[in-house]
């Protein structure tokens, strides 16, 4: 890991989802004995508590459907600054929250990467791309946006202010993407952005495809922001989502990625997106994505405490 310390921010967005429960997101995984679980390792961790967002502003757009728009800027601008700053002192993992408060981790640490010369990537762990802008999305819901933002897609007119360091979008991985709107899919189209469906991962296996990025990460010396969505998980292991697509990464699969991550040497930033703990059972997906967290930061399976439900 580029760092010994990791800095706990909570990031309770529920505004770019379709229901509500998301913003409880960052109780549940205090309550699953985050910070404890990395203390254990040997980490030095801090928690921030909660970020609330930046203030309001008076916007508007012309799509009908979109819902939250000046709360999903909010957020963003709170989350971008939040990520600059924090990445200047540790290794920040963000406790969401609805998967649109990427547009602002991911914007603020690839201002960080900039800062400090280096190549910076992204590893999107999820069943869907998050590759609307806000004139493709029919649902309105700004969760699935942030990819898009962050990559300087158009379609985002004079409404929300550029990402300042925009991610190439060659630099960008999606693993176990399952489920993609026809406007995202022609968005993607000629992007360069390396996507592994759950078709890929059957065909050749997770290690073979998190490999290739690996190797393309190292062999320029970058760092990679890790976006972890519950539901790039199958529903059978982590139920505590609004957004369940059968047919998701494994116990074992996820565990690896991690460990191989970990392993890298290369993560420099977090993610924990989309726990609903209203729709959970009995807190098993938060202590599911607390352990992938534990694996990404140092801890083999072998060491992982037996748990019972």
């Amino acid at each position: 890991m580029t760092a010994r310390n990791c800095i706990l921010i909570g990031a309770p967005v529920q505004d770019g989802a379709g229901r509500l429960g998301c913003d409880m997101g960052p109780s549940a995984y205090r309550a699953a004995g985050l910070r404890e679980t990395l203390a254990e390792l040997g980490l030095a961790v801090e928690d921030r508590g909660n970020l609330a967002p930046a203030p309001f502003r008076n916007l508007s757009h012309p799509n009908p459907a979109i819902r939250n728009l000046a709360a999903f800027d909010a957020w963003t601008r709170a989350l971008d600054e939040a990520a600059f700053a924090a990445s200047g002192a540790g290794l920040p993992i963000f406790l969401g929250g609805d998967h649109s408060l990427s547009a602002g981790t991911v914007a603020g640490m690839a201002r960080r990467a900039r800062h400090e010369g280096r190549e910076f990537f992204v590893l999107w762990l999820d069943s869907h791309p998050d590759f609307h802008t806000l004139e493709t999305t029919t649902s309105g819901n700004l969760h699935g946006v942030p990819m898009a933002y962050v990559t300087g897609l158009p379609g985002f007119g004079d409404v929300l202010p550029a990402p300042a360091a925009p991610v190439r979008p060659e630099n960008v991985c999606m693993i176990g993407i399952r489920s993609v709107d026809p406007a995202e899919r022609r968005a993607l189209a000629g992007t360069g952005v390396f996507v592994c469906d759950m078709r890929a991962i059957d065909e050749n296996g997770i290690a073979v495809l998190l490999r290739r990025f690996l190797d393309r990460v190292e062999a320029v010396d970058g760092m990679i922001h890790v976006s972890l969505d519950v539901d790039f998980l199958d529903p059978a292991i982590a139920p505590g989502v609004g957004t369940t697509v059968p047919g998701g990464a494994t116990f074992r699969e996820a565990h690896l990625a991690m460990e191989m991550l970990h392993d890298s040497g290369r993560v420099s930033s977090l993610d924990l997106v989309e726990l609903n703990p209203f729709l959970d059972e009995r807190g098993r997906t938060a202590l599911l994505m607390a352990d992938l967290a534990a694996s990404l930061m140092g801890r083999k399976i072998l060491d992982r405490p037996t748990r019972s439900y």
